[in-house]
């Protein structure tokens, strides 16, 4: 039976792609769960003390998440407890991961001809010193041994925008920055990194307009302990059929920082083993699967076994 209204909203085991979800056993796991767009659930048996829901997102691999977002925000449907996504590889359990924090920076320069006698510094020229400016930027370093968040935080610019044929500079060039994030180094912080870069740019090599800076994205890092839920029940069910696994965070963001914002406790990845990941020879092993699928269904019983 459905319920309607945000008012009403459960919590339940949760899975998503080729995951399998669950959270922390408390008496929210206790309850049942009712169907809707765009999961499928099915009820429970007699002897579980909650419920299990599997979300296929066609839109993951562009980062955009929409068919987990549709989820999220639909005001029927139920709030996982905690959520398990199958991304691949058996030698880690992925409990947590680098947040990210993205903008688009866009200087500005005259415009002139490249063959005018008179001298030109183009917004390509401008953007490329920013660059510099970027790449050489002192972050914190990486963490000591047996810090609890262990990966350091890092800025990249992925794309460059600007410029068109030969005789012209251009009077406009944009870059995208990607900044990742950890708990000491929050988006705040990366904000505040890249403005203070475009300044020291627009101090440097003044242009007829301050350099802009456009946020887009801000995902929060997150990061579960071996013993709190859904990690634990994952870790136990590996140990149990003899794999040795080990508790990771990672440094590429994923669909876990975006759950993070909501509240809700992930493990962002184990599944059969890969090669050539995001590559064109991207490919996954088949022959494990019969022991991720034990791995994941030991875990959601524990869960829905647990008082």
């Amino acid at each position: 039976m459905r319920r309607r209204g945000p008012s009403r909203r459960r919590r339940e085991t949760s899975s998503e792609g080729s995951s399998a979800a669950g959270g922390r056993p408390t008496p929210s796991w206790r309850r049942r769960c009712s169907a809707t767009s765009p999961k499928t659930c099915c009820r429970t048996p007699p002897d579980c003390a909650g419920g299990l829901a599997v979300l296929l997102d066609v839109d993951e691999h562009t980062g955009s998440f929409g068919g987990a977002r549709a989820y999220l925000e639909d005001a029927e449907a139920v709030t996982p407890a905690g959520v398990m996504i199958g991304y691949p590889g058996m030698d880690d359990v992925v409990v947590g991961g680098r947040g990210l924090w993205r903008a688009t920076l866009t200087v500005r320069a005259e415009s002139g001809h490249s063959g005018s006698s008179r001298t030109v510094l183009g917004a390509v020229s401008r953007a490329a010193r920013l660059i510099q400016l970027l790449d050489t930027v002192v972050l914190p370093g990486s963490p000591e041994a047996g810090a609890l968040f262990p990966l350091p935080p890092k800025v990249s610019v992925t794309a460059v925008h600007g410029g068109e044929g030969f005789s012209v500079t251009a009077d406009r060039c944009d870059l995208n920055v990607d900044v990742r994030t950890t708990p000491a180094f929050d988006a705040r912080d990366a904000e505040a990194l890249v403005r203070g870069v475009a300044a020291a740019l627009d101090a440097e090599l003044p242009g007829p307009a301050a350099t802009r800076v456009t946020p887009l994205a801000s995902w929060p890092p997150f990061q579960l302990q071996p013993h709190e839920q859904p990690a634990a029940a994952v870790l136990a069910a590996a140990a149990s059929l003899g794999l040795s696994v080990r508790a990771k965070t990672a440094g590429p963001s994923n669909i876990g920082n975006l759950l993070a914002g909501q509240g809700i406790s992930c493990v962002s990845g184990f599944g059969v083993p890969y090669a050539g990941l995001h590559g064109i020879d991207e490919r996954a092993s088949l022959a494990e699967l019969p022991q991720v699928y034990t791995v994941y269904h030991q875990a959601v019983r524990a869960l829905l076994d647990a008082p």
